[in-house]
């Protein structure tokens, strides 16, 4: 039972949105109680050691792109209170069946000369937005609405608003070709689709701007060092209660919810008028995850050098291919070859492994609720870039979609993004309305990765929803 204490605010869920609503709400001065279900704070921000002592996994998020260009986030003393990031000499590679792969460097220029003929258009492309990055970054990481700077924003959203494959036809290389099909499948939907374009833009972007680091220690780290600075402020934290109604909130002017719509429906859905949970029940989920975390005995032998000093690497050829594999997952189906995306955290952060061991992190997309077992088809993608990978394995843990949804409530069926980023959903997650982080009944708010601007370890959620709540509640209004 949480606690009886009157706050003039509860945030269920300590997840980066929750947290992130929390810290902001009490930086203005309100009491404010978080209550997560889990022992454990931090939603997708965990590490554990899932494998084998010593070897520290990031249980969901692992590279953190969006929490370093974070507008928020990057707001917060999070240095002081423990958290250090870690910056691999390449921040993203794609290897290719030739034996080279492509890479993402901090600086704009060296990335560009990678790419050969593609060069300029990849300058051309990425060197706007990274210029127009703090005009529009408030703008693009929040919910629709007019935006500060008009002409930056508009630059950056006809590009954004393509399909990837649209966009991709501005490349020639295979080169290009394949690290735009990388960066944009972090959409989660094929690649044909609308708006698939934004994703990969922005992860490009951020690159340039503020880098593709990983939390020394962990994700956890970052977690922590969110939760120790909102107790600093003086909040509070209630672990190892999951909230199942309103009855068992503490008396508060205000409770925001760090869950899914379908979530929220089971602890608050009688208070909702039949609109409001006429539009949550038809929320769409989107493809799910299924994930793999291995114990090695040695550094992963991909064939590239590029590739074994990458914090990231995206598997799975060419363009098309990708592009394929994305396509047939929407459907239903399990590719032979799906996009493989990993990240070697142990190559930068010797903490994660016992000395001269390592640690890898890795998922493919697969159909939502799917209960497939992937390991095998992951693995062969592994090896095809890094043949004798499967020799170095001590030991894995594996997760389907099941299993994640049982780790985290908020991943229906296996959706790591808190629904379909589609077009129909970038900005009116989870309904059509005026605010999107405001429900039908005063006082109850939604912050989760299932409103603007989704998915992602950002906070952006929780900080604009806590913005609401302020102005609604409290009669406070940010600047």
């Amino acid at each position: 039972m949480a606690s009886s204490t009157t706050y003039d605010a509860v945030v269920v869920g300590a997840g980066p949105n929750g947290l992130a609503a929390a810290i902001n709400l009490q930086l203005h001065g309100l009491s404010v109680l978080v209550i997560e279900a889990k022992d454990t704070i931090g939603g997708g921000m965990r590490t554990a050691e899932l494998t084998l002592p010593g070897f520290r996994h990031d249980v969901c998020s692992a590279v953190h792109p969006m929490a370093a260009a974070s507008p928020f986030f990057t707001s917060l003393p999070l240095e002081n209170f423990g958290l250090e990031y870690l910056y691999p000499d390449v921040y993203a590679a794609h290897p290719l069946d030739n034996g080279n792969a492509v890479a993402l460097y901090d600086s704009l220029e060296q990335t560009a000369e990678g790419l050969g003929n593609d060069s300029d258009t990849y300058t051309a492309l990425i060197e706007p937005i990274v210029n127009d990055w703090t005009e529009i970054d408030k703008d693009l990481l929040g919910p629709l609405r007019i935006p500060r700077y008009p002409m930056p924003f508009t630059r950056f959203g006809l590009k954004a608003i393509s399909a990837a494959s649209t966009l991709v036809k501005r490349f020639a290389t295979t080169e290009a070709r394949a690290l735009w099909a990388g960066m944009a499948a972090h959409a989660v939907q094929p690649l044909s689709n609308l708006t698939t374009s934004a994703i990969g833009l922005v992860l490009l972007s951020a690159a340039h701007r503020k880098g593709w680091p990983v939390p020394k220690g962990g994700s956890q780290t970052l977690a922590d060092a969110l939760a120790a600075y909102f107790t600093h402020l003086g909040g509070k934290i209630e672990t190892g209660t999951k909230i199942t109604s309103l009855a068992q909130l503490p008396t508060a002017k205000a409770v925001v919810f760090d869950l899914p719509p379908a979530q929220l429906l089971k602890i608050a859905g009688h208070t909702f008028s039949p609109l409001y949970r006429w539009q949550l029940n038809n929320f769409k989920y989107g493809m799910g995850v299924y994930k793999v975390d291995w114990a090695l005995d040695d550094v992963v032998p991909f064939t590239s050098d590029v590739a074994r000093k990458a914090g990231t690497l995206h598997l799975g050829g060419t363009f098309e291919e990708i592009a394929t594999a994305e396509a047939q997952t929407a459907k239903g189906k399990h590719p032979d070859h799906p996009f493989v995306l990993l990240a070697q955290q142990s190559v930068i952060d010797a903490s994660r492994a016992p000395q001269g061991k390592h640690t890898l992190w890795g998922y493919c997309h697969v159909p939502n609720g799917s209960t497939e077992n992937m390991t095998d088809k992951i693995e062969q993608q592994v090896e095809r870039f890094a043949p004798g990978f499967r020799d170095r394995i001590l030991a894995r843990h594996v997760m389907n979609t099941q299993d994640l949804e049982s780790y985290n409530a908020n991943y229906i069926g296996g959706d790591i993004n808190g629904g379909s980023l589609d077009i129909t959903q970038l900005f009116t997650r989870p309904a059509l309305r005026s605010s999107p982080y405001r429900t039908s009944k005063k006082g109850i708010y939604i912050c989760s990765a299932s409103t603007p601007p989704g998915g992602g370890v950002h906070g952006m959620g929780g900080y604009h929803a806590s913005v609401q709540v302020l102005k609604d509640i409290f009669k406070i209004r940010e600047s």
